[in-house]
């Protein structure tokens, strides 16, 4: 474990493995114990990068709102502090919204560029969805807070397994860096004010979005709608799984991601 200092924020971060960089940008309420899944085959081909957002983790707290804009800020400064000229960028919910800003600000340094279970940008229903996520984490109890993001990211074959379940939940519960109700909040808020669907089309790169047919966070035509704002993106719907596929469906997810990144890298940058 290691960490530097980005953008007035103490980022915490991992290093796993050797070869072309890949970085890789979790969501809502994740720490990068939430790649725990995908640290082992990333790392066999890639230097993996995992680190906690701003608002997550042991990273910093922020003490006002931001926007996605931002963060993404935190991810190239990082990639500086690493000295990574160029990486391949993987996003996940609240990432791919953030690793959008990453490639439109950067796209020189983006060998590609993988948008996983997240859309381009939502109008006033995404906005409300994002405020009340924020006043679920502000009053509801903790146990409850746990149980509706499970709600929101696994299938009903997953709550069947109640085995599978309480070990999530408990994982969950037993989080040593808990995420503070208001940073949860704030981390809504920017993902519910993002929207670069204007500018989507600018991405002139590798791009590919994965979406899971069962998602309830964010549905599956948003990531139909976001492939098909980027020219040439390439888009993969995974049958039978919600937004928490990574988790639930990790040896497809894993597989999908590899398999577009190796297929690539022939014609990613130097």
């Amino acid at each position: 474990m290691a960490h530097a200092d980005l953008n007035g924020f103490d980022i915490h971060y991992d290093v796993h493995g050797e070869g072309v960089p890949l970085i890789c940008v979790h969501g809502l309420a994740c720490d990068r114990r939430a790649w725990v899944m995908q640290i082992g085959p990333f790392q066999e081909r890639f230097k993996a990068v995992f680190f906690d957002n701003r608002d997550v983790g042991q990273s910093s707290l922020a003490t006002d709102d931001y926007s996605t804009a931002d963060m993404a800020q935190d991810v190239l400064a990082l990639a500086d502090h690493l000295e990574l000229d160029t990486f391949h960028l993987l996003g996940v919910s609240l990432g791919g919204m953030v690793s959008q800003h990453v490639a439109l600000a950067a796209p020189e340094r983006v060998r590609s560029l993988t948008l996983a279970v997240t859309h381009g940008g939502v109008q006033q229903a995404g906005r409300l969805r994002g405020r009340l996520l924020g006043s679920y984490a502000r009053h509801l109890p903790l146990e409850d807070r746990v149980d509706n993001l499970l709600y929101l990211c696994y299938t009903e074959a997953f709550f069947e397994n109640e085995q599978a379940y309480q070990f999530m939940r408990n994982a969950l519960l037993d989080n040593p860096y808990p995420q503070p109700p208001e940073a949860f909040a704030r981390q809504a808020a920017a993902g519910a004010h993002h929207d670069l669907r204007d500018r989507l089309g600018e991405l002139d790169l590798p791009v590919h979005v994965i979406g899971a047919e069962r998602d309830l966070m964010i549905p599956v035509w948003k990531s139909e709608e976001l492939a098909a704002l980027i020219p040439g993106a390439k888009l993969t719907i995974i049958d039978r799984q919600g937004h928490g596929v990574l988790w639930e469906g990790a040896d497809r997810f894993n597989a999908v991601v590899t398999e577009f990144l190796t297929a690539t890298a022939t014609e990613a940058l130097p």
